[in-house]
């Protein structure tokens, strides 16, 4: 698991390019297998870029938050769990009531580090669609480098970046209020 995360975004990016292609590994066994006829578009048709970069970008960080939400797991201690299940619980009302709230925390700094990872995914659409087609797949942080370095208007794209960098800091202002609300309920 730590292989994918810790592959660099452009071997990443050009290893999935190659995957979702016309002729890519996907298409062919798609079309063996009798289930497509026609190739499909994957990086080329508007509807279907993004959520595919979307994909590959969420298989990258996959391993990342599997590891840490396990350690949030592993950090549960075993007392609480054998007395939920002296007490009578299932398994589910395990997960559903000791499970989950002990993980709580840890799932909302995954969240908040998934969104901000996202916001900084350049890489992955610079290798596989360079933001189209049209502009499809242009996020933010891509659209400021294609202001500055493409256009050569480095006052927009410098503008496009703060715009960026201000959404991230409301998140990182959400995820603290967050934090400290739960330390005060401790």
């Amino acid at each position: 698991m730590v292989f994918i995360w810790a592959l660099p975004p452009v071997v990443n990016g050009s290893v999935w390019k190659f995957l979702l292609g016309d002729a890519g590994l996907i298409n062919v066994a798609l079309e063996g297998a009798g289930i497509i006829h026609v190739p499909l578009q994957f990086l080329y048709d508007e509807k279907v870029a993004l959520v595919a970069i979307s994909l590959v970008n969420s298989w990258a960080v996959l391993p990342f938050n599997a590891l840490v939400f396990r350690a949030g797991i592993l950090g549960i201690s075993p007392e609480i769990l054998e007395a939920a299940r002296i007490d009578g619980a299932s398994r589910w009302q395990e997960i559903v009531h000791v499970i989950a709230p002990s993980v709580r925390s840890t799932a909302l700094v995954l969240a908040v580090l998934t969104i901000v990872y996202g916001f900084r995914s350049f890489d992955f659409i610079y290798v596989m669609t360079k933001g189209g087609p049209g502009t499809a797949t242009s996020t933010l942080p891509f659209l400021s480098y294609q202001q500055a370095f493409g256009r050569y208007d480095f006052g927009m794209g410098a503008a496009t970046a703060v715009l960026s960098v201000l959404l991230v800091l409301v998140l990182a202002v959400v995820y603290a209020r967050s934090v400290r609300s739960e330390e005060e309920e401790a």
